[in-house]
């Protein structure tokens, strides 16, 4: 029954294709050769449809189809998601934008938080990025998180800035950003990573701090912290 319900799905993911869409996918650094070319918009409107269900998240994964695998970190429950199920996914990113939708899953899972270390570690690039990625979850998402969390995420954002793969360098300058957005004090420590960032003899390090310092002093991000202010 699971088997037929999948391959309905497939079947239907197939009408939603957009050829310009699909076309546009190799130049934004996503796998064709995986993928049916559906706008994600049309994904969360499936996945409204369908809706939450563990079982079936497994199966579509299990396709390999990259908007089938979107289509299951929009269906599946993060209280659900078992140790092995989220190395597993993990393992299989090879894509960005399959990285940073899973992660608004992830990022709710209660294991998602010791991830964070293993995962800051491990020489796979879209690994990789998932721990930093993770960490814009926990900043924008998760309100009543300790200063103190984001203060160690800090010194992991400080000991990897090293990193010039593309998309670790662009998510641990997300993820220092997101940080330092969240209130004045983490603005500030943020700011203090920042410039200990800029001093190692890195161009992903000078890069990461750069661009981070530019938004973090920035007037629009201290009238946003304030009218935020609790």
């Amino acid at each position: 029954m699971m088997k037929s319900t999948v391959n309905e799905i497939l079947d239907e993911l197939k009408l939603l294709v957009t050829a310009d869409h699909y076309a546009k996918l190799s130049h934004f650094g996503i796998n064709a050769t995986k993928a049916y070319g559906v706008k994600i918009p049309l994904l969360r409107q499936f996945a409204k449809k369908i809706g939450k269900n563990h079982e079936l998240a497994l199966a579509l994964w299990d396709t390999d189809v990259h908007e089938a695998r979107l289509l299951a970190s929009m269906i599946e429950l993060p209280e659900l998601i078992t140790d092995n199920q989220f190395d597993s996914w993990v393992n299989d990113f090879d894509s960005w934008d399959m990285c940073d939708q899973c992660c608004g899953l992830l990022g709710d899972s209660p294991l998602a938080l010791q991830k964070v270390d293993d995962y800051s570690v491990r020489t796979e690039e879209f690994v990789k990025r998932t721990a930093f990625v993770l960490m814009c979850q926990y900043a924008v998402h998760h309100k009543k998180m300790e200063d103190d969390q984001f203060c160690y995420f800090l010194k992991i954002i400080e000991r990897e800035a090293w990193d010039e793969r593309n998309f670790v360098r662009k998510a641990v300058n997300w993820a220092l950003r997101q940080i330092g957005k969240r209130n004045e004090f983490l603005r500030l420590k943020a700011i203090e990573s920042a410039e200990a960032i800029l001093n190692q003899n890195s161009k992903s390090a000078r890069w990461i701090a750069t661009d981070a310092l530019r938004e973090l002093r920035s007037q629009k991000v201290i009238d946003y912290i304030e009218k935020h202010r609790k």
